[in-house]
């Protein structure tokens, strides 16, 4: 747990979230799904997908587009609790296009694996990205993840990589909603990281490309260091862990 200080605030999720509801309502901010016709989904580099594989995405992208409703309820309210700027929120809901990419890599990748398979694991198609100053960035994560974890949130990943040496620096979270059970993810940020991780994202894209030889991977990890190396650490940030399971505060 984070030497922090500061007590999560206890704080009503229907008292904070009301502000959010009906802003939430208009629009989820989804691009629109790709047509799948006789041919299934076909993207670059020869990426496929086959229409009953296809017919099976969309029906997951209407279900986490369904489920972010109410997980943005979540993440915004929690935002708003531990003073964080919510970055980016427009783009919460990953693209169909970009989606079945990541889904149709996979599967190349892994022809053992089936489309159900993939998609079970699939934790970024709702995300999300909270970032506060240097000075509050600690006793800030410590505070919105504790509250989404006493919302009934499971915690499925906690990536914390502040105290790395070499290369990315940052808190990535994973969470299962309560109710729909969808995945979804939180990265956590400075916006010295926010700024360094948006730097780097075209290295890193090329880096992770099968044909992008080893030297050429060297090199693009080195760039990325550099970047990453004059990230400063908060206080405490390298020390942060997922939360205890906290009971929901009780309204008056």
């Amino acid at each position: 747990m984070t030497n922090s200080t500061t007590t999560t605030p206890t704080i009503g999720r229907s008292l904070l979230a009301a502000a959010f509801a009906t802003a939430l309502i208009v629009g989820s901010g989804a691009s629109a799904a790709a047509a799948s016709g006789d041919d299934g989904w076909k993207g670059e580099g020869g990426l496929t997908l086959s229409t009953t594989d296809n017919a099976k995405v969309d029906a997951y992208l209407d279900r986490a587009k369904e489920a972010e409703r109410s997980i943005s309820v979540d993440v915004r309210t929690a935002a708003l609790a531990s003073g964080a700027e919510l970055v980016g929120f427009e783009y919460r809901l990953k693209s169909p296009d970009s989606l079945k990419r990541k889904v149709a890599t996979s599967l190349k990748e892994h022809p053992e694996q089936n489309v159900d398979t993939v998609l079970q694991g699939l934790g970024d198609a709702v995300r999300y990205t909270l970032q506060w100053p240097e000075d509050t960035y600690t006793d800030g994560v410590a505070a919105a993840s504790a509250l989404l974890s006493a919302w009934g949130n499971d915690s499925t990943k906690w990536s914390n990589t502040w105290g790395r040496t070499n290369g990315y620096k940052g808190l990535n979270t994973g969470w299962r909603a309560p109710g729909s059970g969808q995945l979804f993810e939180v990265q956590f940020h400075t916006p010295a990281s926010k700024h360094a991780q948006e730097v780097t994202h075209l290295l890193y894209e090329e880096q992770r490309l099968p044909s992008t030889t080893p030297a050429r991977k060297k090199e693009l990890q080195a760039q990325q260091d550099a970047v990453f190396a004059a990230v400063p650490v908060p206080p405490g940030a390298d020390r942060l862990n997922r939360p205890a399971p906290l009971p929901v505060p009780a309204l008056g």
